[in-house]
């Protein structure tokens, strides 16, 4: 059972009710003038991942995404951008509404950073955290805050960046948290992300070995209080480096764990690797 602390009362709430095996998830974002851009897109992946983790559970996860309404290149652009960070399409589109019909009886709201709702709206709400620039030394140039290109990694990382490094970032923090973008944070997620995808295409050649019952057990818990996606990450550092795991167990634990991460980690695997610089 999954458990979500409401941001309205403080308490954990079990998701979804009545031991129903659908999970209703609606994601808001901000009626602005400026655009969509990087930082309304944390909701969507916090969305993301829930529904990941719900599925992993053997729930099914339903969501509906709600936006401002955009023009056609911007809604292009952001379907794009969700695409580029590994976002599975949600179930539904819509233009944002009080009385939008499939939110109303959502389990979670998600609300990304500026977003107004309504107290009356029913079930859990997750306010996500801001999403900024790092101070002057570590600054990524903010290009123009719409999605002109849909693509993330373009307008907010170096060049060359695997947008799915811009998704590790933001993974390894509380989704509740105010999180700093910067060229140095970009660079190590994307270091760690191409070394783990190494170490599994070598761990994919050795025989399979199950996951470690107490890695499974403490990755189940993280996730299931409150969505403790930077545990789960941690815990595939330390069994990255545990002695006491053979090879094929790692690389079970970091498949495993990827259905809900949506990093692609196994993408080397079966292909030649170039060594990490």
């Amino acid at each position: 059972m999954l458990r979500i602390a409401d941001t309205r009362t403080g308490r954990f709430v079990e998701i979804p009710y009545a031991h129903r095996h659908l999970l209703r998830i609606c994601v808001h974002l901000p009626v602005i003038d400026t655009g969509i851009g990087l930082a309304h897109l944390r909701a969507p992946l916090v969305a993301d991942v829930l529904a990941r983790t719900a599925e992993l559970q053997g729930l099914q996860a339903v969501t509906v995404l709600l936006t401002p309404d955009l023009p056609p290149e911007q809604a292009q652009a952001l379907e794009r951008a969700m695409a580029d960070l590994g976002i599975h399409p949600p179930s539904r589109v819509g233009v944002h509404r009080l009385n939008e019909t499939p939110c109303a009886t959502a389990d979670v709201h998600i609300l990304a950073y500026g977003t107004a709702a309504p107290d009356a709206v029913g079930g859990v709400r997750i306010d996500v955290g801001e999403l900024g620039a790092a101070p002057p030394a570590g600054r990524v140039p903010d290009r123009g805050h719409l999605l002109a290109s849909g693509l993330p990694g373009d307008v907010y990382a170096p060049e060359g960046t695997d947008p799915l490094a811009v998704r590790m970032l933001l993974l390894g923090h509380g989704h509740r948290t105010q999180v700093a973008v910067s060229d140095t944070g970009l660079a190590e997620a994307r270091q760690l992300l191409r070394h783990w995808r190494q170490q599994v295409a070598d761990w994919a050649q050795e025989p399979s070995r199950p996951i470690p019952a107490d890695a499974l057990r403490q990755a189940h818990a993280a996730l299931a209080d409150d969505l403790d996606v930077p545990a789960v990450l941690d815990l595939l550092g330390g069994v990255a480096t545990r002695d006491d795991v053979p090879s094929g167990a790692k690389f079970e634990t970091f498949a495993f764990l990827d259905r809900v991460l949506g990093l692609d980690l196994a993408r080397e695997v079966g292909h030649q690797h170039r060594a990490a610089t």
